[in-house]
């Protein structure tokens, strides 16, 4: 179990708050049970080496406040909206023979023995997290999903996951979904056009079209050229023809 060393704080005003953020502790507040609620500080640097492991959010951490140990799980952290920096933290006191409602992660395991995802099969996850009702002194870290031997079209329910004795989903009255492996999705892309053989294609018939045109220009121009000589000639014989004055 992961420990946490804790301060009392006695702050009242905000400049209170901000003099212990600028001395590099996280305040916080402890609470439930049948104790009052306490104020306290952290430390900030220990706080984010305990919030970079896994699963922080589900794991009972053993608060100690001035030498005296308190069993609490982190419910809910305050971050600074320009810096991310943690700047409230609150814990909820774990007694004895209570329940918590608590979100507990998924983890999926073997997915390289999975016969469906060899194929192009998808996990698709449809819960991340699964909001469980556990006792305070058996509340899972994680859920497990084993994929080895699983194959497309197979779906996980809460039902096929096996839960800490007494520790039963908040959701009840049906066997929702955890994850399924889904058929991959293939899209056929449609045949790219032959632009280079049309364009081409296209280039030989304007090419051709255009030595046609050009043909008939030429025979047209040569056609009235011949109008023009003959009637030419004629002229010219009419004026052989004509007879002389004498």
């Amino acid at each position: 179990m992961n420990s946490l060393e804790a301060n009392i704080r006695s702050s009242q005003s905000v400049g209170d708050i901000k003099k212990i953020r600028n001395s590099g502790f996280v305040p916080g507040i402890l609470y439930g049970g049948k104790s009052e609620n306490q104020k306290i500080s952290v430390s900030k640097k220990n706080l984010k080496n305990l919030m970079e492991k896994e699963n922080f959010l589900s794991r009972i951490i053993n608060l100690k406040i001035n030498g005296k140990d308190e069993n609490v799980l982190p419910k809910d952290i305050s971050f600074d909206v320009l810096t991310d920096e943690p700047i409230h933290i609150d814990f909820l006191r774990v007694i004895k023979g209570s329940s918590v409602v608590i979100e507990v992660p998924v983890k999926f395991i073997n997915n390289e023995k999975s016969p469906g995802l060899k194929r192009g099969g998808v996990l698709n996850i449809v819960r991340r997290k699964v909001e469980l009702k556990c006792p305070s002194e058996n509340i899972p870290s994680e859920l497990i999903v084993d994929l080895d031997g699983v194959d497309i079209g197979h779906s996980f329910k809460i039902s096929s996951i096996e839960l800490p004795q007494n520790v039963v989903p908040t959701i009840q009255g049906r066997d929702f979904v955890i994850a399924t492996v889904a058929a991959p999705t293939v899209i056929k892309e449609p045949e790219k056009p032959a632009e280079t053989t049309e364009g081409e294609e296209g280039a030989e018939t304007a090419s051709g079209s255009d030595t046609i045109d050009e043909a008939a220009k030429t025979d047209a121009k040569s056609g009235a050229n011949d109008g023009e000589k003959k009637e030419g000639d004629k002229k010219d014989s009419d004026k052989k023809d004509e007879p002389k004055k004498t």
